[in-house]
């Protein structure tokens, strides 16, 4: 993991990245289809930093997390683009204690990447959210299930990878 990115960077044009998780989203799908999720993320721990718990990008990340075995904790992030780089890093040092990975929704890219630096563990930038790059892989699954479903299917996927 790029240390002063999120976790992951799936830029269009970037198709290595999103195609190197096709296999594991499909398997996913498969899983989810035949009711036998494996519990890979037992014993793992994500804090969702978002203003809306409620939103379906917020309730689609702690289902994919949660179905996986996780835990996921809602945090109501308080910092700004205006807090100070100390107390940008030590707020991200402490998350980085307490989760295996945080998963930020609405807030400013270059304050993802302030937390992405001092963290040590995988940021996610919105990895839930409809405009993510990740969204578009949902459409190279089964269309069989619901967009739901492979939406769901691909963030297990980054998940997974991102903290294998």
């Amino acid at each position: 993991m790029d240390a002063a990115a999120p976790y992951p960077t799936l830029a269009s044009g970037n198709p290595p990245a999103g195609a190197a998780l096709l296999p594991q989203a499909r398997a996913f799908q498969d899983a989810a289809r035949r009711g036998t999720l494996p519990a890979l993320l037992s014993g793992k721990r994500f804090g969702l930093l978002c203003t809306e718990p409620a939103s379906v990008s917020a309730r689609l990340f702690e289902s994919a997390a949660r179905q996986l075995g996780a835990q996921v904790s809602h945090v109501q992030p308080d910092l700004t683009l205006d807090s100070s780089p100390r107390e940008v890093a030590e707020t991200a040092r402490l998350l980085g204690r307490l989760y295996d990975g945080l998963e930020c929704q609405g807030l400013p890219h270059a304050l993802v990447e302030r937390l992405a630096r001092s963290a040590g563990i995988p940021v996610f930038d919105g990895v839930a959210q409809p405009t993510h790059d990740s969204a578009a892989l949902a459409l190279l699954l089964e269309p069989g299930d619901t967009h739901e479903l492979r939406r769901r299917c691909v963030v297990q996927a980054v998940i997974v990878d991102a903290v294998s």
